[in-house]
């Protein structure tokens, strides 16, 4: 989902401060951060190959010296089942570290195999994000209280509970910090297999949902790239922005306390048994062909890339040079020759990102972009105004526009029932169907400048190109709004979209499939919203 957006813009900041000074005994009672806790440094597990993993995938990758191997993740299902299968198949360790964890049924299954795990002796470490950690914190701290369970969050907010005014306060008092958040999403197994991608843990990701159809992305990877993800996992757990939960819990969770907690992940999984999700689950048996060495892997140079933890500390001011945008993902996408595509449901390109583009086109580059509609199921208005704002010049410089449908999936997947709706959440660069990104980072100032982001840069021809295939079917009219200017070429007429009804081509003159408000929302969003917030 969308990671929150500044709550307020620079040209506010005096109003800010004003409420500041008449706020602030009552911000005083948010108390200070207790950044002298207890918090033992600790590390990757050294020996990957004596795991069970290790050595069930350890043919395959000695087939190809110094090469990774990789198997892609589109469906939803196969998501999860591969991080149950990771999470049955761990020996040693479990190091998580996601920007959101719901409270909802496949999450706590997921949880509940991780349980499991302790509970057999494997250290977990799980590393997540202080906003959605907000009103968690007890059941946070009663997992943390399990033998061999760490939990920890990044980037804290002194006040607890549930997001209110005293969060508010706080942010006021420290928007510089507060505004960075740790939109990293890694699931790794024994230092020897990892899932990276766009997905954090909840019912949507995976397809369980049922209300929106989500289009997600992960990798799962073994060999050489599991132990760069292990040395980022690593860098965000021993950050002194990383504090254990117990440092936010009155009081130590009780034997009762941890007697309920298991007992409430019984019954979610007592319930999730009978499900068609669970049968579909079954059937497609990848977690126990995870497990049992028997998933093929594709063999290739995989780099990880990711930020930082420091990027927290970075003043407003900065530019972040070290960026994963600026220092790896813009040098490889200014490196294309014949083809640019581009996947994220936040596409936001500053002035300069649509005139590089422009100039890719100029030399001869295809570039092709798939991002929400207004009309997708949680398209964030605010988000959206920041690509519709620049949508015209980029269909202008050339740029092949096209914005995913509401009733449709983004990319094929098994499914075991149908939703009422559908939602972009996948973040993939792929160029000249060689190399491609796949990651936690969208295309817009958000990702580039204040969250801290994570992925795998693959050179592969073979998955560049099965990805791109089905970023082909994506985008065809039966799936996919096409933008383009009514007369093409001519920049003084006005936009259209193109897409399929029956078997027919339907052209609109506004954003299909919203209603006069919204479409009005949005035009007053481009009118006023400062970049900052975007």
């Amino acid at each position: 989902m969308r990671p929150p957006r500044p709550i307020l813009p620079l040209s506010l900041r005096r109003v800010a401060a004003l409420a500041l000074l008449v706020c602030l005994p009552l911000l005083q009672a948010c108390g200070s951060l207790p950044l002298d806790v207890p918090r033992p440094v600790s590390t990757a597990w050294p020996a990957p190959q004596d795991s069970a993993l290790g050595r069930a995938y350890a043919p395959q990758l000695a087939a190809q010296p110094g090469l990774s191997g990789l198997h892609a993740l589109p469906a939803g299902i196969d998501a999860f089942a591969a991080r149950v299968g990771l999470a049955e198949a761990a020996l040693h360790t479990l190091d998580l570290q996601y920007y959101i964890v719901r409270d909802d049924t496949s999450a706590q299954l997921l949880l509940a195999r991780v349980l499991g795990a302790a509970q057999r002796g494997v250290r977990v470490r799980l590393l997540v994000d202080d906003l959605d950690a907000q009103g968690k914190d007890p059941d946070l701290a009663t997992l943390a209280s399990f033998a061999h369970v760490e939990v920890r969050v990044f980037n804290p907010f002194a006040s607890r509970g549930a997001f209110g005014l005293l969060h508010v306060l706080e942010y006021l008092g420290d928007p510089q910090r507060l505004n960075r958040r740790m939109h990293n999403k890694l699931w790794i197994a024994d230092n020897a297999m990892a899932v990276v991608g766009g997905r954090n843990l909840g019912d949507e990701y995976f397809d369980a949902g049922g209300e929106v159809n989500f289009a997600d992305l992960d990798l799962l990877v073994a060999g050489p790239a599991v132990a760069e993800a292990s040395r980022s996992f690593d860098a965000f757990w021993n950050s002194r922005w990383a504090l254990p939960i117990q440092a936010f819990a009155p009081a130590p969770p009780s034997a009762a306390d941890r007697a309920d907690l298991q007992q409430r992940l019984r019954a979610q999984a007592e319930t999730f048994r009978g499900t068609e999700y669970a049968a579909a689950l079954r059937e497609a048996r990848l977690a126990s062909t995870l497990r049992n060495g028997q998933l093929r892997l594709l063999a290739a140079p995989v780099t990880v890339v990711f930020d930082d933890p420091s990027k927290v500390d970075a003043p407003d001011e900065d530019p972040v040079p070290s960026s994963l945008f600026t220092t790896r993902i813009r040098p490889l996408m200014s490196a294309a020759r014949r083809e640019l595509i581009l996947v994220s449901p936040y596409f936001i390109p500053t002035e300069a990102g649509v005139a590089g583009l422009g100039a890719l086109v100029k030399r001869g580059v295809r570039v092709r972009v798939l991002t929400n509609s207004l009309a997708s199921a949680d398209a964030v208005p605010l988000a959206h105004a920041g690509y519709a704002r620049r949508r015209a010049q980029l269909v202008d410089a050339g740029v092949e526009l096209h914005e995913m449908r509401p009733d449709r999936a983004e990319l094929p997947r098994r499914r075991a029932g149908r939703s009422s709706g559908a939602y972009l959440h996948t973040k993939a660069i792929i160029v000249d169907r060689r190399q491609l990104v796949v990651g936690s980072m969208n295309l817009d100032p958000r990702s580039r400048l204040s969250n801290t982001e994570l992925g795998l840069l693959v050179d592969s021809p073979e998955l560049a190109d099965a990805l791109a295939r089905l970023f082909d079917d994506a985008v065809r009219p039966a799936r996919a709004f096409g933008v383009a200017r009514a007369e093409r070429g001519n920049p003084a007429s006005p936009l259209r979209w193109t897409t399929e009804d029956e078997g027919s081509l339907v052209q609109h003159d506004h954003e299909p499939l919203t209603t006069p408000w919204r479409r009005a929302l949005s035009r007053l969003l481009q009118w006023i919203a400062p970049d900052e917030l975007l």
